[in-house]
C-alpha cells in the first residue's frame, strides 16, 4: 500500500526529525556518563569505554541486517517494531548490575536504534523531488540534535537522580515517539520482489556497481570516525584536572554542537540547487581547521568550544552531502544504499571510538587530536581526487 501523497507534511517532517533524534540518542546517552559508570562499577575507563564502542558495532550491524528489510516488509509496521524492541535493550540497561550487562542491553538497543536510518530514506521517498534535499537536511538535523542532547539530558539526569534513571527516561520518552509515528506515518509497502538473502547479497554488490556509493562511505566512515575519535574521550578529560566538571556540566559541551543541525540543513540546500560538492569541501576544510584548535583544549576551554562547533558542522555538512549523492544513485534501492553508506559510517564510528581510548592511555588529549589531523587529511586528499562526484 503506497501513501496517497508524494509530498511530506511539515508537520510530519518534525514528527520524523524528533523520533530520529529520540531514536539515535540511545547511543549517546552514556558518553558523558563514562567516568561516573567507570566508578560506580568498578571498571576501568577502558572498558568503560567499551559501552560505546559496543553501541556503535551493533548499531553497524543492525544497518546491514535489519535496515534493507525496509525495501521488503511494510515500513510503519517495521519501524513501530524496531522503537519498541530498542526500548526493551533500555530497560536492561536501567536494571544493569554489571558492566556486562550494561554492553547487552546497549547492543540491543544499538542495533534497533537503525529505526533512524529507516526514518531517513523514507522521508526522502515520501517527499517530492524538489523538496527531497530539505526534507533530508530537516531529519538529518533531528538526528544530529538527538545526539548532542542526549549528553545534555544524559549529564543533566545523571547528576540529579542516577546514570540508571538516563535510561528510564529514554525508555519513556521513545515509547511516546512510538506512539505517535504508528498514528501519523502513512503505510508504504516497497514494490522489491527480492528475498531477504537477495536483498543483503544486493547491498554488497552495490559498492561494486556503483563506486560512488564506495568513495563516499569512505568519506563517511573517516568522517564519524573523527566525530567518536573527539566525543568518546571528552568525559575522561572534563572529569579530571584541570577541569573536573560534574556530569552535568559534561552533557552541556553537546549544546556547543547544534551549529551541525544548520549544517545539515545547508548542506540539504545546497544539494537541492546542485551544489553538493561545496558543502563536501566546506565540512572537510572545517574538520581540520577544527582539530588544530582542539589540539589546545586540555587547557583553553575557549578552543574547545569554538573546536566542537567547526567539528560538529563540519561532520554534519560532509555526512549530508555524501547521502544526496547516495540517494540520488538508484532511487528504487534507497534503503539498500542507506545500509550500505550508513554500515560503512557507523563501523568507521566504531573504530574511532576504540581507538580514541587507546590514544588517550597512551599519550592523552595530544594523541587524541593528533589522530584527528592525520584522518582529516586523508579525507581531504580522498575528496580531492574523487571530486567530481
Amino acid at each position: 500500500m503506497q501513501p496517497e501523497t508524494s509530498t511530506l507534511s511539515p508537520k510530519l517532517i518534525l514528527l520524523m526529525a524528533i523520533a530520529t533524534g529520540v531514536a539515535v540518542a540511545n547511543n549517546y546517552y552514556v558518553q558523558p556518563l563514562l567516568d561516573t559508570i567507570a566508578q560506580a562499577l568498578n571498571v576501568s575507563h577502558s572498558m568503560a569505554g567499551s559501552i560505546v564502542t559496543a553501541a556503535q558495532l551493533s548499531y553497524g550491524l543492525g544497518l546491514f541486517f535489519l535496515v534493507p528489510l525496509a525495501d521488503l516488509v511494510e515500513r510503519r509496521y517495521m519501524i513501530v517494531l524496531l522503537m519498541l524492541l530498542a526500548t526493551v535493550g533500555l530497560f536492561v540497561n536501567a536494571l544493569a548490575p554489571t558492566v556486562g550487562w550494561l554492553i547487552v542491553g546497549t547492543a540491543v538497543t544499538g542495533a534497533c536504534s537503525v529505526v533512524a536510518q529507516v526514518l531517513v530514506p523514507l522521508a526522502a521517498t515520501l517527499s517530492a523531488p524538489e523538496q527531497r534535499g530539505k526534507a533530508v537536511g530537516t531529519v538529518m538535523g533531528g538526528l544530529l540534535l538527538g545526539i548532542l542532547l542526549a549528553r545534555v539530558v544524559a549529564g543533566t539526569i545523571s547528576s540529579l537522580l542516577s546514570w540508571q534513571a538516563v535510561y528510564w527516561v529514554a525508555a519513556v520518552a521513545i515509547l511516546i515517539c512510538t506512539l505517535a509515528l504508528w498514528r501519523s506515518l502513512p503505510k508504504y509497502q516497497p514494490q522489491v520482489s527480492l528475498t531477504y538473502q537477495q536483498l543483503l547479497s544486493s547491498v554488497i554488490s552495490l559498492f561494486k556497481t556503483e563506486p560512488v556509493l564506495a568513495q563516499r562511505s569512505f568519506l563517511g566512515a573517516l568522517s564519524f570516525a573523527m566525530f567518536t575519535l573527539f566525543w568518546t574521550p571528552l568525559a575522561f578529560l572534563l572529569a579530571n584536572p584541570p577541569y573536573e566538571y560534574s556530569d552535568a556540566v559534561i552533557g552541556l559541551f553537546g549544546i556547543a554542537g547544534v551549529a551541525g543541525v544548520a549544517a545539515a540543513k545547508w548542506a540539504g540546500k545546497l544539494a537541492d540547487i546542485g551544489k553538493g560538492s561545496i558543502g563536501s569541501w566546506v565540512g572537510w576544510i572545517a574538520g581540520l581547521i577544527s582539530w588544530g584548535l582542539l589540539l589546545l583544549a586540555d587547557h583553553s576551554l575557549l578552543s574547545l568550544i569554538i573546536g566542537i562547533v567547526l567539528l560538529d558542522l563540519a561532520v554534519q555538512m560532509a555526512h549530508v552531502s555524501n547521502q544526496n549523492v547516495v540517494y540520488a544513485l538508484q532511487p528504487e534501492a534507497r534503503n539498500r544504499l542507506n545500509a550500505g553508506y550508513m554500515t560503512s559510517y557507523f563501523a568507521g564510528g566504531a573504530l574511532g571510538s576504540y581507538i580514541s581510548v587507546i590514544l588517550y592511555q597512551w599519550q592523552g588529549w595530544l594523541a587524541v587530536c593528533s589522530g584527528g589531523i592525520v584522518l582529516s587529511l586523508v579525507g581531504i586528499s580522498f575528496l580531492g581526487m574523487t571530486q567530481r562526484n
